[in-house]
């Protein structure tokens, strides 16, 4: 079958890919509950599975037997009955009145509770807030109205299935359309050998605590007391290093919200106990915010000894110089930046409109001398084929599932280290000639499969071909080891074009940057490094000649 679409029941396969890997790859994990529902239901008729997916897919636990017609199934009444024997579907299952309004149309709203209603023409929401407060207690379907002689049947098995998606993704952001985007050939991943000793979960304790912190996020989330729900993130006690991980960026993004909502005070105790990155740089900020500036010095002073990343070295240069002022220290004489080359152009305005880069690109390349739009595309890409064994290494708490673009702990402090003698082997092959034939191997044999680097949208044999010719292994080497230190903040900034001469193996880098656009902190960086390892950079600031002077 060429569409896996075309098949009728593709979402239940899908389902049951889930049930099956979990079951190989979490076999003495899984707790009674969950592998009795395996179990059982791999003995279940087709049309029952079929049924219960469709349920669990869709939003909400409260279905209306006529909201569950589907034609390979067949009639929703029969293909329940297993369900209901095993109690994992109800048919009297207790609605409060938001879960029952969520259920009807102002139709059946007003029908069944129209004396209650003053403003019959008003729309159906606004009628929720008035007709919630006088029906407090929760009823069933058929309590609630029996004028509709319809089943409602109400999933009691969400929190299991839930549990088994988070198990299987690592979170519950991804959803089962994941399947369908692999199947349709839309999306291809890295086939990862996955081992005992890869789980990022190793205990049933460790699935607790995947389970509470996701249950912790969608308190924050709902608004609940952020003392209760600071509280409950402490609880938690596991060794796992990849759930002190999501729990530390969680604490992170409390601290953030504490900043919005000013309880600085809040923030400052959050973020001195937080290890994500970056927390230390907000925990300057917010003693600054506070007027503490004495302790805000002692820390931005700490940092600028020992930076945990370029940007928060960067950070430290805007905030050391105010706080010094704040305390009436004489000011340090800023380090002179590297000179970086400018190219005024004056262009006339695109017709139709088109992006300045695009207009840059096309006014300076020239047959010998190709002008290429890459951005990060170019470097990321090269870095991504060359070290593709050491990104895609089935470390601990790595990979999860087949549906992975990368490794989880990506933007992890240790991700370099974790992988350090993986990451020396690949870059050791810019000693000589071996890396041009890795490279173009495995842009052959990868091509398409996701990767948290490689831009295959970028990427062409003609552009790859003339980067290997005349970008210099030395420069690729300073530019792997950059994002290396900090991939999240240093994938991202490098110049928009690239020009190569062929014949003379060389090259120039251009940022582009069009009337009122200034450089930003990340491109700074980008620019400072290429002039400290002297790499041909350059900076075009263009106007429109319709502009005048």
């Amino acid at each position: 079958m060429s569409n896996p679409l075309e098949d009728p029941f593709y979402y239940l396969h899908n389902f049951r890919q889930v049930l099956d890997w979990l079951g190989q790859r979490y076999a003495d994990l899984l707790d009674r509950e969950e592998q009795h529902f395996i179990r059982q239901f791999d003995l279940l008729p087709q049309a029952a599975q079929a049924l219960l997916v469709r349920m669990v897919m869709r939003k909400g636990r409260h279905f209306r037997a006529g909201k569950l017609a589907y034609g390979e199934i067949g009639p929703t009444q029969a293909a329940v009955i297993p369900l209901l024997e095993h109690g994992w579907v109800q048919e009297q299952g207790l609605l409060t009145f938001a879960e029952l309004f969520a259920l009807l149309n102002k139709g059946e709203v007003l029908a069944a509770f129209e004396p209650w209603i003053e403003q019959r023409k008003g729309k159906k929401a606004d009628w929720l807030p008035l007709l919630a407060a006088q029906f407090a207690e929760p009823r069933s379907f058929q309590q609630w109205c029996p004028q509709l002689e319809e089943p409602l049947y109400s999933l009691t098995i969400m929190d299991l299935c839930d549990r088994l998606r988070l198990m299987f993704f690592g979170n519950l952001y991804q959803d089962w359309s994941e399947f369908v985007l692999a199947d349709l050939g839309i999306y291809a991943y890295e086939k990862v050998e996955f081992c005992a000793e890869s789980r990022g979960l190793r205990s049933r304790d460790d699935i607790y605590g995947l389970v509470f912190l996701h249950q912790c996020q969608q308190a924050f989330e709902a608004g609940d007391s952020l003392h209760g729900v600071l509280e409950q993130i402490a609880a938690l006690d596991t060794d796992n290093p990849w759930l002190e991980q999501r729990r530390a960026k969680l604490l992170f993004q409390v601290g953030q919200h504490c900043e919005r909502i000013a309880e600085l005070g809040l923030a400052e105790v959050i973020y001195r106990d937080c290890s994500y990155p970056g927390a230390r740089a907000r925990l300057i900020r917010v003693l600054e915010r506070r007027e503490d500036f004495a302790q805000a010095m002692t820390l931005a002073l700490q940092a600028q000894a020992a930076p945990h990343s370029a940007a928060e070295q960067q950070h430290l240069l805007r905030v050391l110089p105010r706080l010094r002022r704040r305390l009436g220290e004489p000011a340090v004489p800023k380090p002179k930046p590297c000179k970086i080359l400018r190219l005024d152009l004056e262009l006339p305005f695109p017709q139709p409109l088109a992006a300045v880069e695009s207009c840059v690109q096309q006014h300076l390349s020239e047959a010998d001398a190709p002008v290429h739009y890459v951005e990060n595309g170019l470097i990321n890409s090269l870095f991504g084929l060359l070290c593709w064994p050491a990104i895609f290494a089935p470390l601990p708490g790595a990979f999860f599932h087949p549906f992975q673009r990368g490794p989880v702990d990506l933007h992890s402090e240790d991700f370099h280290q974790r992988r350090a003698e993986l990451f020396a082997a690949c870059l050791d092959e810019l000693q000589d000639e071996r890396y041009k034939t890795t490279i173009r191997q495995r842009y052959a044999q990868k091509w398409g499969i996701q990767s948290p680097f490689v831009f295959w949208n970028v990427l062409n044999e003609e552009l790859l071909d003339q980067a290997l010719d005349c970008l210099p292994a030395e420069h690729l080497r300073h530019w792997f080891a950059r994002l290396l230190l900090d991939i999240r903040a240093n994938r991202a900034g490098m110049p928009d074009l690239i020009q190569f001469w062929p014949a003379q193996k060389s090259y120039r880098m251009i940022e582009v940057k069009g009337p009122g656009d200034r450089l930003q902190d990340n491109q700074l960086r980008w620019l400072e490094f290429c002039g400290v390892h002297q790499m041909p950079v350059t900076v075009c600031y263009v106007r429109w000649a319709e502009q005048g002077a």
